[in-house]
């Protein structure tokens, strides 16, 4: 068979393969290439793709992929002689630069019988998609905030590594790549590690699990890892994730604390507290104050609401509380009535806080005992009524100040202008003066029927109901008067 009806027949055998096909002489002259090996470089003739391998470098940019131009283009490789395979190219048409491909070369080299080149052959892959696959899993790996590390399943070892888990862990990306998963142990304290091993082992799905990574610095970091295997190229790899749980464990240990010194406060304040859900008002706490003061123990009061135990002596104020609380988040010392266990009752200040615990909301109250306060008003007030009641030895200054105790801010109010008779103005004047009802009957030559009569008219003209406001408002407007005037 001769050379050319070999070639002629090779020519045929390749034609319609999906690989392209090359043929090239040692004197460097590109005398054949098939359908597909022109479509991978954007030509539709051999003229066009370059009839020799100067023009077809004139019209072609290669670039190895790690951005390297090669000495020498695959293409004269081939005439060289030279057996190589996978070798990946990108390339370019210089005339037309949005015309880029990825090749995947390997060259074909047959002799004749005496050993000298009878074939010589570039075979080509279009790798294109599969490589345009893989820039746009990188740079959303790359991109991707959450740390990650992928390892090949071959050897274990580290093939890519983003950038959170660098700014995690503090690695630099050589301490990373090409480690193994022993070096840089990315399943380092898992709380399954023997699972972890064989799923790894295995290529299979590694679940979630509690991790704590060994770090370049010394320290350590508490992550949950999880693996998923995965195809990178025609490679099996395992992309190992993670999330960070210092951070977690951080605001864990924050709440905690506060808790704690919330519980503490609560429960060592000298004032009875209680805390409840704010949906129901249901009791969920109280603290030692609120036994002691009201008798309770958390037996009988923990997990019921204020009005099944009857906490509060009106309903009706108690229904304005939660009220109060529900719509405003607080109420400011409402003055109210609540019972002892034993059922006696109690005056208190009630002031209370919607408050936030964990995800839930709660209401804290404070409800300060004013019982012994309120008592000694009234008896205050009461022995102010009884010693008023003869005011004869009284200054005007020191009945104003007692009045104004027993009714706070009278002082400011501005008594409308009336008109007495004489005999009401003789009374008033004389009342003013300290004189008793008897004293005055005698002065005036009345009998204590009509001088009391008289007493009554002025009450109800001045709008008082006690003989220490007349004085008061007699004071205020000019009485007594003069001895000349009585």
């Amino acid at each position: 068979m001769t050379q050319g009806v070999d070639r002629s027949e090779l020519r045929q055998i390749i034609a319609g393969l999906s690989e392209g096909v090359i043929l090239v002489e040692p004197d460097q002259r590109i005398t054949w290439a098939n359908a597909a090996a022109l479509a991978m470089h954007g030509a539709e003739t051999l003229g066009e793709l370059g009839e020799t391998v100067d023009a077809y470098r004139s019209r072609y940019a290669l670039r190895y992929r790690n951005n390297r131009a090669p000495e020498q283009y695959p293409i004269e490789r081939v005439v060289a002689g030279e057996t190589f395979h996978d070798v990946i190219v990108e390339v370019t048409r210089t005339d037309r630069p949005d015309v880029d491909f990825v090749h995947s070369l390997r060259s074909l080299v047959a002799t004749d019988p005496d050993g000298n080149p009878s074939c010589l052959a570039l075979i080509l892959q279009n790798v294109t998609p599969q490589y345009e696959a893989e820039e746009r899993f990188e740079k959303t790996f790359n991109a991707n905030p959450a740390p990650a590390v992928i390892c090949r399943l071959a050897d274990l070892r580290h093939v890519k590594v983003n950038a959170g888990f660098l700014e995690m862990t503090g690695y630099t990306r050589d301490d990373v790549i090409g480690r193994s998963v022993y070096e840089v142990d990315v399943l380092a304290g898992a709380r399954n590690r023997d699972l972890a091993i064989s799923r790894l082992n295995q290529g299979g799905t590694i679940p979630q699990m509690e991790a704590c990574l060994a770090l370049p610095d010394g320290g350590t970091r508490f992550v949950i890892v999880a693996g998923q295997p995965m195809e990178m190229g025609a490679e099996p790899c395992m992309l190992f994730t993670f999330a960070d749980l210092e951070l977690r464990r951080k605001a864990e240990a924050a709440l905690r604390q506060s808790e704690e010194r919330f519980a503490k406060a609560f429960r060592l304040t000298p004032v009875p507290t209680v805390l409840a859900r704010a949906a129901g008002f249901g009791i969920t706490g109280i603290n030692e104050a609120f036994s002691r003061v009201f008798g309770y123990g958390e037996d009988r009061i923990v997990g019921r609401a204020p009005g099944e135990i009857g906490l509060w002596v009106a309903e009706a104020a108690r229904a304005r509380f939660e009220s109060t609380v529900t719509r405003t988040g607080y109420v400011i010392g409402l003055e109210t009535c609540l019972r002892h266990e034993d059922g006696s009752e109690l005056d208190c200040l009630v002031s209370a806080e919607r408050v936030a615990i964990g995800e839930e909301d709660y209401v804290l109250a404070v409800l300060q005992d004013i019982t012994e306060r309120k008592r000694s008003e009234r008896d205050l007030f009461a022995a102010i009524e009884a010693v008023m009641t003869d005011t004869s030895w009284f200054s005007r200054g020191l009945i104003e100040k007692l009045a104004n105790l027993r009714h706070p801010g009278r002082q400011d109010a501005e008594e409308p202008a009336l008109s007495l008779t004489v005999r009401e103005r003789q009374i008033l004047n004389l009342i003013c003066a300290g004189q008793s009802d008897e004293a005055i009957a005698k002065r005036l030559n009345l009998s204590r029927n009509t001088v009391r009569n008289h007493t009554a008219a002025l009450y109800r003209k001045l709008g008082v109901h006690k003989r220490t406001e007349v004085i008061v408002w007699g004071r205020d407007n000019g009485f007594p008067a003069s001895a000349a005037g009585q």
